[in-house]
């Protein structure tokens, strides 16, 4: 498998392998998540179990013209529809949960319920997302900007393990993994540079397999070699990052906000951690992004859930 290197390549892949993913959705009632589920409709990835309020598939005729792939479970409260939608993935009946117009406090309760929920015992809730800019030449992954405040030495490890299963199956078989911070100095007085020392002494004794792992570097030196040329930096990232490792939620939140609007990124995103993908997007997410969450959740999804 050749490596994706863009949103109409993971289409296309998807498109090649013939076979829908079954996506169960919690209150899809806005446009932008129409807009997304119309598109996997019309390429033919996947199909949908809309759990809410069945009404508003009357105020969505483009969904009409799918029902052998769009069925209706009509619950009004969010939080039972909720719980059905965890009940229902549980239960191998759908590969994939997608949030639509609920809180996402109010999903989070129901995948994170220690019974009947979606994350396994000691395994970390993270999010890793993905983007297309114009001026990068290949998908550039990173994590995390959307759960984890200030990630301990542990999480940061779950974080890269998540982000190497995530590559892989994106056909990136020697990920290049960069530890994002302001400068290229280790300091005492930033304590997850020191984190970083650590992960990159397992990358080098082989504890992550077949990856390049380095940092701390900053966004600059990780996606372009001639910034570490001039810098007199030699890292074996040589500027050509396949993912950054931010240090904290702030960090990661403001490169995924700024990246966005200014440099007019198209993303995706889901968590990793439960057993099955959850595509988690913003209220304020296009409907562009969310189709691409769905499909990166279709590329990632597991053919056995438990």
């Amino acid at each position: 498998m050749r490596a994706i290197q863009n949103f109409a390549q993971l289409t296309d892949h998807l498109k090649q392998l013939n076979r829908r993913r079954r996506i169960a959705v919690v209150c899809a009632n806005d446009p932008n998540t129409e807009y997304a589920i119309a598109r996997a409709l019309e390429e033919g990835i996947a199909e949908f179990l809309m759990i809410g309020d069945s009404a508003i598939l009357e105020k969505y005729p483009t969904l009409r013209r799918y029902p052998d792939y769009v069925h209706a479970i009509h619950i009004e409260n969010p939080d039972e529809a909720a719980r059905k939608a965890v009940e229902i993935v549980r239960q191998g009946e759908a590969d994939i949960l997608m949030k639509g117009i609920i809180n996402t406090d109010n999903l989070l309760h129901a995948i994170l319920d220690k019974e009947k929920g979606l994350l396994p015992k000691g395994r970390i809730l993270t999010h890793l997302a993905v983007m297309e800019i114009p001026t990068y030449h290949k998908l550039l992954f990173f994590s995390d900007a959307a759960v984890i405040p200030r990630p301990t030495l542990q999480q940061r490890i779950e974080m890269i393990w998540y982000a190497i299963h995530t590559c892989r199956q994106f056909g990136i078989l020697q990920p290049r993994i960069a530890l994002i911070h302001c400068t290229e100095k280790v300091s005492a007085k930033f304590p997850h540079s020191l984190d970083y020392v650590n992960i990159v002494e397992l990358a080098e004794a082989g504890e992550f397999g077949d990856v390049i792992i380095d940092g701390p570097l900053d966004v600059r030196t990780a996606c372009e070699q001639a910034s570490g040329d001039i810098k007199g930096i030699v890292s074996p990232i040589n500027g050509q990052a396949d993912v950054l490792i931010f240090p904290n939620i702030e960090s990661g939140n403001a490169f995924y906000k700024s990246v966005s609007l200014f440099a007019k990124a198209d993303m995706a995103g889901l968590l990793q951690g439960p057993v099955c993908p959850v595509v988690l997007p913003s209220r304020s997410d296009s409907g562009l992004s969310k189709y691409y969450s769905m499909a990166m959740a279709c590329l990632t999804v597991k053919d056995s859930l438990y």
